[in-house]
């Protein structure tokens, strides 16, 4: 396998994952030569990004134009009172870092838009929506299928949350917009507005985490073709089945 070899100190530093027979020192050296592209750094974007750095993904690179403010700290755990003010990137680079020194954190605080998701997801080999709108949503989507990579989505608001796989190099996949059309705008439900549950985001956030290492070391089954829905009130997950819709304007494909 190519790429960087994995040192004495980083053997003892992932031993728990070597362990492991479905990842062991090839899967672990598959994680150490990833790239991983976080769009958020808030409720979701906060733990994805820390268990990703903890288990030793080599590359991050976080997208977020928001700065930290005091009403993010009820949930966003990359951030601490000291960030107030600071960029979400800038903030959660430091935690990562704190984390684990080994991984390279690229910070970017800019908007997620087209031109910036063409220059950025042809590099990762797995793509995270963290984010929090329809548009951004999209567009990351729409750059991910053009480009075949992998994205997980994850969303949570009041007390349920949800996530899924979508993967356009597995022809069965749909896309985003297969479930959600570009021509549907929804009515956007804001935490500002509309509040969220603090442990909400840190169980989608870490699954989503959990969905980019299985990808990346090719372990188990992601949950493509699956929409995994959260009910916090009651602690219940349900899962929806998800097909592609042969007539989507964002994957279609030419011999539809």
């Amino acid at each position: 396998m190519s790429g960087r070899s994995l040192q004495d100190e980083e053997l003892l530093r992932y031993s728990r994952h070597l362990l492991l027979d479905d990842i062991g020192f090839e899967g672990q050296t598959r994680i150490l030569n990833s790239h991983v592209l976080v769009i958020g750094a808030g409720g979701l974007g906060s733990p994805a990004a820390m268990y990703l750095a903890c288990a030793g993904v080599g590359n991050i690179t976080l997208v977020d134009h928001d700065v930290v403010d005091l009403t993010n700290l009820q949930r966003q755990i990359a951030h601490t009172t000291a960030s107030v003010g600071r960029p979400k990137v800038e903030s959660a680079q430091i935690a990562l870092r704190r984390l684990n020194p080994h991984v390279m954190v690229q910070a970017l605080a800019m908007r997620a838009d087209a031109a910036l998701l063409e220059r950025l997801v042809p590099g990762a080999d797995v793509v995270l929506d963290c984010c929090d709108n329809f548009a951004t949503r999209q567009a990351i989507n729409a750059a991910c299928v053009l480009h075949g990579k992998p994205l997980v989505s994850g969303s949570a608001i009041r007390m349920d949350g949800q996530i899924t796989v979508y993967d356009s190099r597995n022809t069965a996949s749909p896309c985003y917009a297969c479930v959600f059309p570009p021509s549907l705008v929804p009515d956007e439900a804001r935490c500002a507005t509309m509040g969220v549950f603090a442990p909400l985001v840190g169980i989608i956030g870490a699954t989503q985490a959990a969905e980019a290492l299985k990808l990346i070391a090719h372990v188990g089954e992601p949950l493509v073709g699956r929409l995994l829905m959260l009910d916090g009130r009651i602690m219940q997950w349900t899962q929806v089945q998800m097909r592609r819709n042969l007539g989507c304007e964002i994957c279609r494909q030419p011999t539809d």
